[in-house]
């Protein structure tokens, strides 16, 4: 049995912040029942301990010209544990995400663009990484989801 990290308050408190980055530490208070002392003094340990680990704000990827979402499967000839090309992958400009996986490919990346030349552009960019043996796109149609918030609840059991 492992030890918990996290009381009830704190995932509470990890909840409401997940839905709300910039609510006042004086409504998180009220919302659990403390005083705002304490809430901040919480939020300053799950910062310490790395639990919280930082704060973001959303842009809608359309308003900014980044309507293009795709998922791009990246086949590396590294020695498996190796991680390098994933830092290079990591610096192209567009990549929000890379998952260094197991199986067949070595990475799975996230990438936004303009549009199809500009992932043309971008899969250039990352052929050139000396490391890089191939890759194999997926586009996204549509998002139905996209969330970074971590459920923390019990409710997730709930036949799921």
């Amino acid at each position: 049995m492992s030890k918990r990290k996290i009381d009830e308050t704190d995932r509470r408190i990890l909840t409401i912040l997940q839905n709300s980055g910039r609510i006042s530490n004086a409504d998180i208070a009220r919302k659990v029942g403390m005083a705002p002392s304490a809430v901040l003094e919480r939020v300053r340990k799950l910062e310490s301990k790395g639990i919280l680990v930082g704060y973001e704000a959303i842009v809608d990827p359309k308003s900014v010209g980044r309507s293009l979402t795709a998922f791009i499967y990246v086949n590396a000839s590294e020695g498996v544990g190796a991680t390098k090309t994933g830092a290079e992958l990591a610096n192209v400009p567009g990549v929000l995400e890379v998952h260094y996986c197991a199986g067949r490919d070595s990475y799975l990346i996230k990438v936004r663009c303009e549009d199809t030349d500009g992932l043309a552009i971008m899969l250039g960019i990352i052929g050139r990484i000396e490391t890089v043996r191939d890759t194999n796109s997926t586009i996204v149609l549509n998002t139905i989801k996209e969330s970074r918030a971590i459920p923390l609840g019990e409710d997730i059991d709930d036949g799921f």
